[in-house]
């Protein structure tokens, strides 16, 4: 794990190169503090900043070379013995034991289809010295950044914003497309575009060819939404459990100790159970955040239910104070490199800093299990509408009163769920993420044209939804704020929902296997038992980052955000923004999440 940066720039001087790079890697030291490197061949410059994690000696630092190729590379290739042994076995030999290496041989001996062999998340860019090429690669779901700037026959990347707004091709013009998707829909991240005009980030799942001044970009992978898997329900379950042992024993792999996130909730409790069953002898330090007082967000009773059945892992717990939080947000806003869509980033910013005092190097999370196993509320509307739609008005009857009677809904809660459901049934997803994006909060921005194009796919109603969160609407945000948080205090987050063979699975199964009379992410449930505590296992409720919420927060810590001058922002329809924000300074809460968009958006700007 660490930070990189780069450039293909012929116009620079010998002298020149290593002041832009080193200023490059500087602004992103956070990312490594282990070592750093740089090499420089004829135009072309390739630097790291490493964090120490598989082979700690100084032979698995960056960049590397092996035969004719060089790298820079961010992440981790778990199943990288595999790989190293079928590449032993067509003669390569091997100087380190770093996953680093593996990459490179296996370019050499497959090309750029090296990267369909590997299980992990990366970014790297690679130099073909025999064909003066830059290959450049980004994991299945983006789990690890990649940002570029094309300009010309010059080409500049780096891990982070931080490490080309230092660069002559950075402008710092807006893109008022993100900027209106972040207010109006909390996107702080999509496939390519970022918050300046001139800087894309490549899609996950892409790789990227440079040479002579152009730029070619394919997508290797793609969630496939069929063929239904032919097999019982028993035997998915089998299979999904299978799957989730594995992912653990690869993510387990490292030569440094290995924590997690512990909310108590079912994805980071399955994640810690399965460390405790597979490694019972060995001391797991697990890390959460409360908060006391009138709006106490206290998941403690639920770790300890965890703790109970595997009394090898070690609990740490942290409570922010508002000094605390007054004091997080300036640094948690300028590692995001992005508006915070919301408050709960920061409580995982807490996580990251509590795991970091620790001495813990790399952390396990559970980010990705409700994008593939449908565990948000709006997958319910799809789910009923899916059933709407081909007629099967019976069996959504009885998944909603099912649902309604298992969260305690009144009836006018109810007649809501049904409504949204047969708006599901008949539209889009493409049509209900415009619709959100025009009607769900008053519209701020001058931007009046759509800035998103979702791509239409095969599948279940549900599948669709799913789909789209994962490569598009939420997965992307969430992994942004997942990498930032944890390198802003040089920690390496690995999330095992997200190895590519369990989304896949998940994708494979009846929309019954992910929800069913009312529960969620069904298998995980089934798979887990006498796994996860039982109270845990039949939890209810959906929870995140929790925090006490925007509203006590603008009211209290960071009331200096709404006291800020919002003055004229020129894309925003000034009128709109000063009634949404007088109405929140006269005590109405209606608009509250826009409003921290709005003011944090506002804060963000002043700053870059």
């Amino acid at each position: 794990m660490c930070g990189i940066a780069g450039f293909i720039d012929a116009s620079l001087s010998t002298d020149e190169q290593s002041v832009v790079l080193e200023h490059m890697l500087e602004k992103i030291a956070h990312r490594g503090p282990d070592a750093r490197g740089k090499w420089f061949f004829e135009g072309v410059a390739l630097g790291q900043n490493r964090l120490s994690i598989i082979d700690l000696s100084e032979e698995g630092n960056q960049p590397m070379h092996y035969q004719h190729v060089s790298i820079v590379f961010n992440g981790e290739i778990y199943n990288y013995l595999e790989v190293r042994e079928e590449l032993k076995a067509k003669g390569y030999a091997f100087k380190t034991g770093s996953d680093t290496e593996v990459i490179l041989a296996s370019y050499i001996e497959w090309g750029t289809k090296c990267v369909e062999r590997f299980v992990g998340m990366w970014a790297f860019a690679l130099w073909d010295h025999k064909i003066k090429e830059l290959f450049c690669s980004r994991d299945r779901f983006g789990i690890k950044p990649f940002y570029f700037i094309s300009k010309g026959d010059k080409f500049y990347f780096g891990s982070e914003y931080k490490a080309l707004k230092p660069t002559s091709v950075f402008d710092g013009e807006w893109n008022l497309d993100q900027i209106s998707m972040g207010l109006q829909l909390g996107w702080n991240h999509s496939q390519e575009t970022t918050y300046y005009k001139s800087m894309q980030s490549l899609a996950a799942g892409c790789n990227l060819i440079y040479k002579n001044g152009k730029i070619k970009i394919s997508e290797y992978w793609d969630i496939k939404t069929h063929p239904a898997l032919n097999c019982s329900y028993e035997e998915s379950v089998e299979l999904f459990r299978a799957a989730m042992n594995e992912s653990i024993k690869l993510h387990m792999r490292s030569d440094v100790e290995v924590g997690c996130c512990l909310s108590g909730g079912l994805d980071s409790s399955t994640i810690a159970s399965l460390v405790g069953k597979q490694f019972p002898e060995t001391t797991f330090k697990a890390f959460n955040v409360y908060y006391e007082g009138k709006d106490a967000v206290d998941e403690r009773p639920w770790v300890k239910e965890v703790i109970k059945k595997y009394p090898s892992i070690a609990p740490y717990y942290f409570s922010p104070s508002d000094d605390d939080i007054a004091n997080a947000f300036e640094r948690a806003i300028y590692h995001a490199d992005v508006p915070l869509a919301g408050s709960s980033p920061i409580s995982q910013y807490f996580v990251m800093q509590l795991a970091a005092s620790k001495g813990i190097k790399v952390l396990l999370d559970g980010q990705g299990s409700d994008e593939s196993l449908g565990g948000y509320m709006h997958s319910f509307y799809r789910l009923l509408g899916g059933m709407m739609k081909q007629g099967k008005i019976k069996e959504a009857s009885a998944e909603i009163n099912a649902h309604a009677k298992m969260q305690d809904f009144t009836g006018s809660k109810k007649t809501d769920l049904w409504l949204k459901s047969l708006l599901s049934a008949f539209s889009s997803e493409q049509k209900l993420y415009e619709l959100e994006y025009k009607n769900y909060l008053p519209f701020l921005s001058n931007n009046k044209q759509i800035p998103f194009e979702l791509k239409s796919i095969e599948g279940s109603r549900l599948s669709q939804f799913l789909y789209q969160l994962n490569k598009n609407t939420l997965l992307p945000t969430l992994l942004q704020f997942e990498d930032r948080n944890s390198m802003a205090f040089s920690i390496e987050s690995r999330v095992p929902f997200l190895d590519h063979r369990i989304v896949e699975l998940a994708f494979m199964l009846p929309d019954s296997a992910k929800i069913h009379r009312g529960v969620t992410k069904r298998i995980l449930r089934d798979s887990m038992k006498g796994v996860l505590p039982e109270a845990i296992a039949e939890r209810k409720d959906k929870k995140g980052f929790v925090t006490p919420g925007e509203v006590k927060w603008l009211r209290g810590p960071l009331k200096f955000l709404v006291e800020q001058d919002m003055g004229d922002i020129p894309f925003l329809t000034k009128a709109k923004t000063d009634m949404i924000m007088n109405d929140f300074k006269s005590g109405s809460n209606k608009y509250a999440n826009l409003v921290w968009r709005l003011v944090v958006l506002k804060y963000w700007m002043g700053r870059n």
